[in-house]
């Protein structure tokens, strides 16, 4: 069922919009780390791109030689972003590990790792394909979602997560698959993105709180947080 998800329209049935309502979130987030650490890049590309709003928001930012590329292997989500196309950024149904002889400045992978069955596998095979990677990975390991029975269930079965991360976890993932942590903070997703869920609504403000009293105790008692992170 998992495998199917995406090559299937079972993921666009439960997402209809792939997410691109909170494209432009993700986008301010990314500029946010690479303004943070004085970066600047010449080509850009995105694994798993779904809609392909992030890398449509990034250009507006980007200075204007940036060269962007997206990569997707869903059929439904490629023939969104594929419309999205202008003269530098360009869209690819193909499995970014199938793509040979390409290198780019920057890789995002953004919301993507807690989907694949072996992400390990795909950490070590894109490492050379990019001098620098920012990464966004969901924090759903969290006392909250361990006490509340069917969290984490609905998050394998409405948006695919197969697996679920702490800070502490995401970073150690990452060096044990030979990465190098430039940087690393916190994305408030559950404070600052709208949502349809009573229960997110309700937990905005003691998240808000207990944040700014203690940022770590927040995201393992409350969750409602990501880790974006730069590394090489």
């Amino acid at each position: 069922m998992i495998k199917e998800l995406y090559p299937s329209e079972a993921y666009l049935k439960n997402n209809p919009s792939w997410h691109s309502k909170d494209s432009y979130w993700k986008a301010k987030q990314i500029i946010k780390i690479i303004k943070k650490n004085n970066q600047t890049y010449d080509s850009i590309c995105e694994v798993g791109c779904g809609a392909g709003e992030i890398l449509i928001q990034l250009q507006k930012s980007m200075h204007k030689k940036c060269d962007f590329r997206g990569y997707e292997i869903s059929p439904a989500a490629y023939k969104i972003c594929k419309e999205k196309e202008n003269e530098k950024i360009n869209f690819k149904f193909k499995d970014i590990l199938l793509e040979e002889n390409v290198t780019f400045e920057l890789m995002l992978i953004i919301d993507v790792i807690e989907h694949l069955e072996d992400y390990a596998n795909f950490l070590e095979k894109t490492k050379t394909k990019s001098k620098h990677k920012i990464f966004h990975i969901p924090l759903e390991m969290n006392a909250l979602s361990i006490l509340r029975k069917q969290a984490l269930l609905t998050k394998r079965k409405k948006v695919g997560h197969i697996h679920f991360f702490t800070k502490e976890l995401a970073i150690q993932t990452l060096k044990d698959c030979g990465y190098e942590i430039l940087d690393y903070f916190y994305t408030a997703g559950g404070v600052e993105l709208k949502s349809k869920s009573i229960r997110n609504n309700l937990l905005r403000l003691p998240r808000k709180i207990l944040f700014a009293i203690n940022k770590d105790f927040c995201v393992r008692l409350l969750g409602g947080y990501s880790l974006l992170v730069l590394a090489k």
